[in-house]
């Protein structure tokens, strides 16, 4: 699984957006503002052995990834619960559970989340949020978005 960035232009700087992880970045070029969205998700994961990839669109998308999606999602699911004020427990409460532990295990990286239980944790966190699935196709080494039709 790979997290959705935007890269954009503005002046002479291009900004980086990451909404999932809540990264907002920049570098003086594209290849600049790329390295620190990278830096920036290693930061924030602050995992030893953990190395994010980043993989370029033909547009301005990037996508964000790791072979410890894990740790990676975790970081996710902490930087949203982190940004609502809210505590393990509370996230734990929404889900009908009285012990935090289980919720904990997905935030620490400890147990492993399919689309479905990340999008149902993540909806704990924000009744509004909605994880969404794009389809992209590897093209020279850079990505090509498909619509949800596969077109």
């Amino acid at each position: 699984m790979k997290i959705e960035g935007r890269l954009v232009k503005s002046g002479r700087w291009w900004a980086v957006d990451v909404p999932l992880l809540l990264i907002h970045t920049q570098g003086r070029s594209r290849r600049e503002a790329l390295k620190m969205a990278k830096d920036a998700v290693e930061g924030l994961v602050d995992h030893q052995s953990f190395e994010a990839t980043i993989t370029t669109s033909t547009d301005d998308r990037f996508m964000i990834g790791s072979k410890n999606e894990k740790a990676l999602l975790a970081a996710a699911l902490k930087q949203q619960r982190a940004h609502r004020n809210m505590s393990i427990r509370d996230v734990a409460k929404r889900m009908g559970s009285n012990s935090p532990t289980a919720y904990a295990r997905y935030e620490s990286g400890n147990a492993a989340l399919t689309f479905e239980k990340f999008t149902e944790l993540l909806h704990a966190i924000d009744g509004e949020a909605e994880a969404v699935m794009t389809l992209v196709a590897k093209m020279g080494g850079r990505l090509k978005a498909h619509n949800a039709a596969g077109r």
